[in-house]
């Protein structure tokens, strides 16, 4: 999962988030319905910081990240959020925070979820 800190987002936030995650029934049972989370399926986490997310395309043609945390605020918040799955009892391993990396993807199921703090 891909993980986007902005100005707003607290430890309480992020706790929230971390059990949303968790608990949210996105993988299917034996019937063919999404009824079965991450707990209990027995998944594990992949959790990628990701600024980007924050970036506002409105105005010409350079993306701002002005939305997104400060480094030292979002390193903080990233590692409290995959500290938070891990105490639900969920192997997690975490990307490295503000490194240019190359990441795949597979994704395997029917839809993509975008969880954002702010609703």
């Amino acid at each position: 999962m891909f993980l986007g800190v902005g100005h707003e987002d607290d430890f309480a936030a992020a706790d929230a988030l971390a059990r949303k995650v968790v608990e949210l029934r996105m993988f299917e049972d034996e019937a063919g319905r999404t009824n079965r989370s991450l707990a209990d399926v027995g998944g594990e986490a992949l959790v990628v910081s990701q600024f980007t997310l924050y970036a506002d395309t409105s105005r010409g043609r350079r993306p701002g990240f002005t939305a997104a945390a400060p480094p030292d605020r979002a390193v903080e918040l990233y590692r409290h959020f995959a500290a938070a799955i891990r105490a639900e009892g969920i192997r997690v391993q975490e990307g490295s925070f503000g490194a240019t990396m190359a990441v795949e993807l597979v994704n395997d199921g029917p839809f993509t979820l975008w969880l954002d703090t702010a609703r």
